[in-house]
């Protein structure tokens, strides 16, 4: 499946930094001037220099312009555009084309289009129309890719390659014969052997036993239930087949261009659950994410905000890029608004006070046709007579304002655990209830978290802790052993940890832990759970105790649990059949504490107790806020710090801050600082 041409002497150290040729944050978009004549793109240079753009990518969706027959290459518009940017100072993260294969392309090689479960084959005439695992499509993307290398490697304007572009948006699980192939060897190293296989699958049950690998097939659909660990496996071994798909094109150009950095569009949102981006981390020189805001959700800032920080969390703290995002509607969700006044440019500050060193947009110029022609750009079918194009303009002079951020880091004391394996483990059927979803749980403690003030890094079960104070744990259905004593040990070194419902319930192979519920977390929390009680669509019960608020109501989940000596019950179920019983509990644990949460509180009962965890583990906010005003801080090594209040509200606030210098008016700040309404205003301050 996978042909590695990087050699072994490849010095990492040796890969100079993407932004190395740029004084400060980087600003721009993905660039098609394939789409326009000669005329537009002569015009588009001045204009990207108006609006202070820096960096493009380009040539994502080229392979057909560049080679419209097989063998017949034409590179006269790549050339004219990497020669152009360089000219006006703009650098380029210059793609492999190979993101949609040429129609000719899937003519000849039909089988290397994918497949759904169903065996529904996915046919040219939109884009990814590939099977990642096919040799043959690999045979000619790694060709192209080396093409690319060998005529731009040198090229003065080239800052990074970018990898194809958002791998497994659209196929994140192939069926094919080729995948169903790949799927085999995968097992086969995974396992060793197909006895080895069967005990982790369970396959006693139903019939299921294999007596070969020959004869495993993915989860196509069946008539009934597919095996779960059988699903589990092939959600990893799609993960991992499209990161091997990313390596294969990455050492491709490694061999050819060792000094120039690469990398690829993540998709680091709450609805992305494809591939497990924290195990893509090693194998990118920067981390690159692509957002968009749902514009029907009332508290999209918010997710915004946990979405840039699991970038952050992939990239392992360090800064990374905002490949993508909108400068207003976009044209794929049912009803498509454009942003309000000021989003755009709150957006864009939300990433990077949350460690984007870039802000990019799709796309530079708005398509005249095609599916996304109705998809903002920077440059909009208005033109420059336009709203939005006056904010591109005024976001590049505020970007170029921000330019000593660059480098910097995010402060947090609080970690918030996201696991994909656990995420693709706890909405498999035939659960206590279908109506779990893993990021519901992730987003509601996070946004009790950000409606506190608290800055949060996002984590692994895997992660060293010993920097956090509060670590908290949603629906962590799925654990391993050294995972769960990783975030029991958080407890006894003096963290405040808090586990929720329907976590530690199964081992990596799906398999329950035995003896009681929640398994890997029985001794830490002190608690055992003999049955659940899921509740019915609609059904509630009332919560009370003083760490939900005196009242509360849950929905969802609840559990028959009982606690064990040392453990303390801090709120109950006050009516149904559980009346009476735990609903949250406290244990102290070595220097710090255990909670465990075993229903689904409510806003209030749950920011009440967001609440008590806060004040227990002695965290402030940055900055006392008003509901709906944004505080984050960025740091640099030598005790600079930058303070930035982003106030999604229709009302101005003032803050009791440090003196300092504010960044985006040039003001020197000697006492409470001013952030109007929809505004927001970035502090210097120093040690």
């Amino acid at each position: 499946m996978r042909r590695r041409t990087t050699p072994d002497s490849f010095d990492a150290a040796a890969v100079r930094p993407w932004n190395a040729q740029l004084d400060g944050l980087g600003f721009g978009g993905d660039y098609n001037p394939e789409q326009w004549p000669a005329e537009v793109r002569e015009e588009d240079v001045r204009l990207l220099q108006e609006a202070g753009v820096n960096v493009l990518s380009v040539a994502i969706f080229s392979w057909a312009t560049i080679e419209p027959r097989e063998g017949e290459l034409d590179w006269t518009f790549l050339d004219e555009t990497m020669d152009r940017l360089h000219a006006a100072g703009i650098r380029v993260a210059l793609a492999t084309a190979t993101a949609s294969p040429p129609p000719w392309l899937t003519r000849k090689y039909p089988e290397i289009l994918p497949r759904l479960a169903d065996g529904t084959v996915l046919h040219q005439g939109a884009r990814q129309s590939y099977a990642v695992t096919h040799p043959v499509h690999r045979e000619y993307a790694l060709r192209m890719a080396a093409r690319m290398a060998e005529r731009y490697g040198d090229h003065p304007a080239l800052a990074l390659w970018h990898v194809d572009n958002e791998i497994g948006c659209h196929v994140p699980r192939d069926y094919s014969d080729a995948a169903a192939a790949a799927f085999r060897t995968w097992l086969a190293d995974r396992y060793g052997s197909v006895e080895h296989l069967n005990t982790a699958w369970g396959t006693a049950f139903w019939s299921q036993r294999y007596g070969s690998f020959d004869d495993v097939l993915p989860p196509l659909t069946a008539p009934m239930f597919a095996n779960p660990t059988q699903q589990l496996d092939f959600d990893r071994f799609s993960s991992d087949a499209l990161l091997e798909y990313y390596r294969d094109l990455r050492d491709t150009l490694r061999e050819i261009t060792p000094r120039v950095p690469t990398t690829t569009n993540l998709m680091t949102t709450s609805a992305t659950k494809g591939m497990d981006y924290f195990s893509w981390a090693d194998d990118l020189d920067v981390v690159a994410n692509d957002h968009y805001t749902i514009s029907a959700d009332a508290e999209r800032h918010v997710e915004l905000a946990l979405s840039a920080d699991l970038a952050r969390g992939v990239a392992g703290g360090e800064p990374w890029m905002l490949m993508e995002h909108s400068t207003s509607a976009v044209n794929w969700q049912p009803r498509n608004r454009p942003k309000t006044p000021g989003e755009m440019l709150r957006n864009s500050l939300q990433h990077v006070a949350r460690g984007a060193d870039a802000v990019m947009f799709f796309q530079w110029r708005q398509s005249q046709a095609g599916a996304e022609k109705y998809h903002s750009a920077m440059l909009p079918h208005a033109g420059t007579d336009s709203a939005v194009w006056r904010s591109t303009v005024e976001l590049g002079a505020t970007l170029g304002r921000l330019a000593e951020v660059r480098g910097s880091r995010v402060a947090a004391r609080a970690a918030l655990v996201v696991d994909y394996p656990a995420w693709w483990a706890a909405e498999l059927d035939s659960h206590p209830t279908q109506d779990l979803r893993y990021m519901d749980e992730v987003r509601a403690w996070y946004t009790a978290l950000w409606n506190r003030g608290v800055t949060v890094d996002v984590v692994t079960p895997r992660t060293d802790l010993d920097d956090y104070d509060l670590v908290v744990v949603p629906t962590l259905y799925l654990v391993d052993d050294a995972g769960a004593a990783n975030l029991a040990s958080a407890a006894e070194r003096g963290a405040v940890v808090v586990v929720t419902f329907f976590s530690g319930i199964v081992d990596e192979h799906d398999h329950v832990r035995l003896g009681g519920y929640p398994g890997a977390f029985r001794a830490l929390l002190g608690v055992r759970t003999e049955e659940f009680a899921p509740l019915q669509a609609g059904e509630r019960v009332a919560v009370v105790g003083k760490a939900v608020g005196g009242d509360a109501t849950a929905d969802l989940w609840t559990e028959h649990t009982h606690v064990a000596d040392g453990t303390e019950v801090v709120a109950t179920y006050d009516d149904g059949t559980l009346a009476g019983g735990a609903a949250v509990t406290r244990r102290d644990v070595g220097s710090g504490s255990a909670w465990y949460v075993g229903t689904r509180l409510d806003r209030a009962g749950l920011d009440a107790l967001v609440t008590c965890l806060v004040e227990e583990s002695g965290l402030t906010p940055e900055v006392a806020a008003p509901a709906g005003v944004e505080i984050v801080r960025r740091q640099a090594g030598d005790g600079t710090t930058w303070l930035f209040a982003i106030n999604h509200t229709d009302e101005a606030a003032v803050l009791d801050t440090p003196s300092g210098t504010e960044l985006l008016t040039g003001s020197a700040v000697d006492g409470p600082l001013d952030v109007p309404a929809g505004a927001v205003r970035v502090l210097r301050t120093t040690a």
